[in-house]
């Protein structure tokens, strides 16, 4: 069974947490990236995965 695990997901511009996901960590080496909307900033932005 792989390992699913729960990440948070920050705005890049406002640094705030918005989402969180699962990602699966015997597929996926590097940081989970996103463009998603940030009701903070009031616009798309990325949200890269943040540390726990």
């Amino acid at each position: 069974m792989p390992q699913i695990n729960l990440i948070k997901l920050n705005c890049a511009v406002c640094k705030r947490t918005n989402y969180y996901t699962n990602k699966n960590k015997k597929k996926v080496e590097r940081k989970l990236e996103l463009k998603k909307h940030c009701p903070w900033c009031q616009k798309h932005a990325i949200h890269k995965e943040a540390k726990k």
